[in-house]
């Protein structure tokens, strides 16, 4: 068992680093899906708009 500590202590930090980079990089991807999509359903509001203004039928 005495044998074995040496690679736990060894391979941890490079495991822990790569979970947090995981969550970091996931983090930054789910935000990133999340704001595109506030700003499709932004788009979609203003473009509605523009065209009731003009007097134009709802798009399709």
């Amino acid at each position: 068992m005495d044998a074995i500590w040496p690679y736990v202590w060894s391979i941890g930090p490079t495991i822990i680093l790569g979970l947090i980079f995981w969550f970091v990089m996931w983090s930054i991807v789910r935000a990133d899906r999340h704001e595109r999509s506030a700003t499709e359903r932004l788009d979609a509001k203003m473009d509605a708009e523009e065209r009731a203004a003009a007097g134009l039928p709802p798009a399709a």
